[in-house]
């Protein structure tokens, strides 16, 4: 598998003489089994490749790349934006987030002039609201839409500045050049909510002192509730809201006993970092690939298949 999985990587990086652009429903190009790639485009800070990899019958997962389009009303158009959308019970979440967060994002930076966490918590709980409203409307139809959410990853890249926001287990990973050894080393960026992580456990048992089993291995997987790996999402209102977690919902995601406060949480972790010379590149992927890839192996993949190396460092960061 892991052998297959980096096969895949690698497809992204090689000339695109030698293969072929498709979209989800060119079922020739599926060949190297990648469903989706944008093979190299431009963005403000540098150039960007973008991969699908879908692993179940439908594809619940969004990625978006937004370059120029934040602005502030005495700077002008500045910024790059990069999402990676994670999402599970269903596609409606991560699309919602794509449709709807980086408008968002540009709202509340017009409006306090400026890019910063506030700015960025403000833009993800505006989407999380907005997603429950969704889901208030379509409830007494479609109930099941209560089950679904996303882990939602966000970069902002503003002038040398690059911030970093997320929901569940996906991950930005830095490539940073070591001068006096010529190595790149992997420096990962974001914090992750996954409860096989013990300091996540710690943090829910923290959260939900009264409650023993917030937390329960289930077939040798930690799992929130026995039902969930992620702490946080967007969406996934059946454990927010005590009022969807009834029927018409199906059993298999109710829980028997009721609950006063939400058991999980829609506050994206955040971080600032100022961005460095000696800085490569930037890799946002989902836990599918972080499952079977190490930081470094990543980071090894995408310095090992670089197109572009001969161009100086100083014209920014490259994505994935």
């Amino acid at each position: 598998m892991l052998s297959k999985l980096m096969n895949f990587l690698r497809s992204c990086w090689r000339p695109s003489s030698e293969r072929y652009a498709h979209t989800s429903s060119d079922a020739a190009g599926r060949q190297d089994g990648l469903l989706w790639y944008k093979d190299t485009g431009k963005h403000l800070h540098g150039e960007f490749s973008m991969a699908v990899l879908q692993a179940n019958n439908l594809l619940e997962d969004q990625s978006q790349l937004e370059s120029g389009l934040l602005s502030t009303l005495d700077s002008g158009p500045y910024g790059t934006f990069i999402g990676v959308y994670d999402g599970h019970g269903g596609p409606e979440t991560s699309r919602y987030i794509s449709d709807h967060l980086f408008r968002h994002l540009k709202s509340f930076t017009s409006e306090h002039q400026c890019m910063s966490v506030d700015v960025i918590k403000k833009a993800y709980q505006a989407t999380e609201e907005g997603f429950l409203s969704l889901v208030t409307k379509q409830w007494p139809v479609k109930p099941q839409i209560a089950a679904v959410g996303s882990c939602c990853l966000v970069g902002v890249i503003c002038g040398g500045t690059l911030y970093i926001a997320n929901l569940g287990d996906s991950r930005a990973v830095l490539g940073r050049l070591v001068k006096a050894t010529g190595e790149v080393l992997a420096i990962q960026l974001s914090s992750e909510h996954n409860a096989a992580i013990e300091s996540v456990r710690e943090e829910m048992h923290s959260m939900h002192p009264d409650d023993s089993r917030i937390v329960v291995l289930r077939h040798n997987v930690w799992r929130v509730k026995g039902l969930i790996q992620v702490s946080r999402s967007i969406g996934d209102v059946y454990l927010k809201k005590a009022e969807f977690n009834r029927e018409p919902l199906y059993a298999k995601f109710r829980l028997r006993e009721p609950f006063n406060r939400p058991i999980l949480s829609s506050d994206p972790s955040i971080s600032v970092h100022e961005l460095q010379p000696l800085d490569q590149f930037l890799i946002f992927a989902s836990d599918g690939l972080w499952e079977h890839l190490s930081n470094q192996d990543a980071v090894d993949i995408v310095q090992n298949h670089s197109r572009n190396m001969d161009q100086p460092v100083q014209q920014g960061p490259r994505q994935l």
